[in-house]
């Protein structure tokens, strides 16, 4: 299964799917666990943040941690809000786990170009569109959410870059392919 996608590979795409469609947030000790890492804005944008989007985040801050090791990572308080919050640009679509699945596989069908460009100028854009392109985009959205967060540089730049390839990263290639391996892209 391992030809990859800008969406990820098809394994990651089937396991967040079926992971997705049970909709409960992290227990409550994870949730502790993460809100520790986080600044008073970004975990008012955590708790906006589906019940999947958190449990898969807590995985993604986890493994990060056990790439790079305790002394790289668990002291680096932005490194896990990065792999805490690298898909927090999704809450601004709205859609929910069957909605991502068909948009996600309409453009592996016909191309993600169709629906991320903004209407032109005085032109109205259907409700399905818009949220199609703000989930889409949801990398640069969520950067511009934790830059006025007030989240650390490295932070809103995994956000932004987590779905680039890594000779398009400005973060550490070290931290950059820990974030990258740990969501399971």
């Amino acid at each position: 299964m391992g030809r990859v996608s800008e969406f990820g590979s098809p394994r990651h795409l089937v396991t967040r799917f079926l992971t997705a469609l049970w909709p409960g947030g992290p227990g409550a000790a994870d949730e502790a666990w993460a809100r520790r890492f986080l600044l008073p804005g970004e975990a008012d944008l955590w708790r906006k943040m589906s019940g999947p989007d958190r449990r898969h985040a807590i995985g993604v801050a986890r493994t990060t941690i056990s790439l790079l090791g305790e002394e790289g990572c668990e002291s680096s308080r932005e490194v896990v809000a990065g792999a805490l919050l690298h898909d927090v640009g999704k809450i601004e679509s709205g859609l929910g786990t069957v909605g991502r699945a068909v948009l996600t596989s309409l453009c592996l069908a016909v191309g993600r170009r169709r629906f991320t460009a903004a209407p032109a100028e005085g032109v109205s854009e259907a409700a399905w569109r818009r949220r199609a392109r703000l989930y889409l985009t949801h990398d640069q959205l969520g950067a511009g959410l934790l830059e006025r967060a007030g989240s650390h540089p490295l932070t809103v730049a995994w956000a932004a870059e987590h779905h680039r390839d890594p000779e398009h990263w400005t973060v550490d290639p070290r931290v950059g392919a820990a974030l990258k391996a740990a969501d399971d892209d």
